[in-house]
């Protein structure tokens, strides 16, 4: 069952609930660097952070589609936040379903950046 994230006055958007989470989904929207940017982005601040925060070299239509795989798929929450669509990890499920999961993949893409002299994407 697919729940809906409210505050009062607010948008509701989609979100899987945690039993609707599919390992496969999960690596699936990992598996994009423009993704795995946004991750890493969220999992570095440990907070919410906005749309607009994020500078990724496509389309602003392209980001918003990144944003709604990663949604779709029980990697982030977005909520409204007044105008701003704001984006959170949603590392306690993500924890719980997957243990170490997320940090492995971030250890990983870290590693990798660093393997390729600095380069965070792509």
């Amino acid at each position: 069952m697919t729940t809906a994230a409210t505050a009062p006055g607010s948008r509701a958007l989609p979100h899987p609930g945690c039993e609707e989470i599919r390992l496969e989904g999960v690596l699936h929207a990992l598996s994009d660097p423009m993704r795995l940017q946004v991750v890493r982005e969220l999992a570095a601040t440990g907070d919410e952070l906005s749309c607009s925060h994020f500078v990724l070299p496509v389309t602003k239509s392209t980001t918003t589609h990144h944003f709604r795989v990663l949604r779709e798929s029980g990697v982030i929450r977005q909520v409204y936040r007044g105008t701003a669509k704001m984006n959170g990890l949603r590392r306690d499920d993500l924890d719980d379903l997957f243990p170490g999961l997320l940090d492995s993949v971030l250890t990983a893409a870290v590693r990798q950046a660093d393997r390729l002299g600095g380069a965070a994407v792509g």
